[in-house]
């Protein structure tokens, strides 16, 4: 890769295959490497000679979303450096999703003051590009060093982000730093290569959380009563999991505004019987939505049939992931 000649990126990244334990020490490359998993944005830093851009995942420029990132960068890193992370922000002694959906989706002009207000922060976890020379193919241990021997120079709001080679430290981690935010872990190989685009690590989430789409809602598209969950199955067929307890009237309303109807047919049909969800066996009339958008919900692991049995609460629409982006799929093998 190298570092950009102009900052025009953007910067394809690596990504992770989720499993629902942490592996055993051995489990990786020169042996696994345990780091937290930061509930943010996972973003980029691009630093050149005369410039910084700031890109997410999914090839958005965030540079004047995020001034006092970019800023931080112009003064602590040096140039013809690429750095792989996740911006967060901080509230109330927690990491505050919602806080950076305000940021990127509010008023150009009104950033500066949320800048202020809430200041994000920056977590360093990779280094994809040093002095201009990719460094990818090295292992992690080498460009971890090379991180770290950058990060001397950072103060917040850039930070670097911890890791831990003692499962048994990892597993104290992951259960305790949930009150924090922090969604769970990300697991590497200390001698492993950077691979972009390609799932090379493994991530465990606290099983509290699942991501789903929404193939439909119970009442109208604009204030939804309940969602109506989907996956698809390994053989590219979109399936009902689940359906969502009463939305709130803030989340109805949020999440109507996102919603929009099928640009095609739709492979669901017009009417399902609750039955599905461990109810009666009335019908419900669906109002089917284009399957794009993502949301994030609470659930138990109790499952028949590869859907969940009982209801689930809508936590709220995560706009940075697409359904290509889910890796929890319905077996129909």
């Amino acid at each position: 890769m190298a570092t950009p000649a102009s900052p025009a990126g953007p910067v394809e990244v690596e990504l992770a295959a989720l499993e629902e334990r942490i592996p055993p020490e051995h489990r990786m490359p020169g042996g696994c490497v345990y780091e937290l998993k930061w509930d943010g944005y996972r973003m980029v830093i691009v630093r050149t000679v005369n410039a910084v851009r700031l890109w997410s995942r999914s090839g958005n420029d965030l540079t004047d979303r995020f001034p006092e990132i970019a800023a931080a960068a112009v003064e602590q890193m040096p140039p013809d450096a690429v750095v792989d992370g996740e911006v967060v922000i901080w509230a109330d002694g927690r990491l505050s999703f919602d806080l950076l959906q305000h940021r990127l989706a509010g008023r150009s002009a009104a950033v500066i003051s949320q800048a202020r207000t809430h200041p994000a922060s920056y977590i360093g976890f990779d280094l994809l590009s040093h002095a201009g020379g990719d460094v990818r193919g090295d292992p992690w241990t080498s460009r971890r060093q090379l991180l770290e021997d950058m990060a001397l120079a950072w103060q917040p709001p850039l930070q670097l982000s911890p890791y831990t080679k003692d499962r048994a430290e990892a597993q104290r981690w992951f259960d305790d730093y949930r009150p924090a935010g922090i969604e769970g872990l990300v697991v590497k190989g200390a001698a492993s290569r950077y691979l972009p685009g390609q799932r090379g690590w493994i991530k465990i989430k606290n099983r509290e959380t699942r991501e789903l789409i929404v193939g439909a809602v119970i009442g109208p598209m604009h204030r939804p009563d309940a969602v109506v969950a989907g996956l698809y199955t390994d053989a590219g067929e979109l399936v009902v999991v689940g359906r969502s307890v009463p939305l709130s009237p803030a989340q109805s309303k949020s999440l109507g505004s996102v919603l929009t109807p099928p640009a095609g047919q739709h492979p669901w049909p017009d009417a399902i019987g609750s039955g599905r969800f461990g109810g009666s066996r009335e019908e419900i009339v669906l109002t089917k939505v284009a399957p794009v958008v993502v949301v994030e919900v609470t659930a138990d692991t109790a499952l028949q049939g590869g859907r969940f049995r009982h209801p689930l609460r809508y936590v709220r629409h995560r706009p940075d992931l697409g359904a290509d982006d889910l890796d929890i799929v319905v077996n129909t093998a």
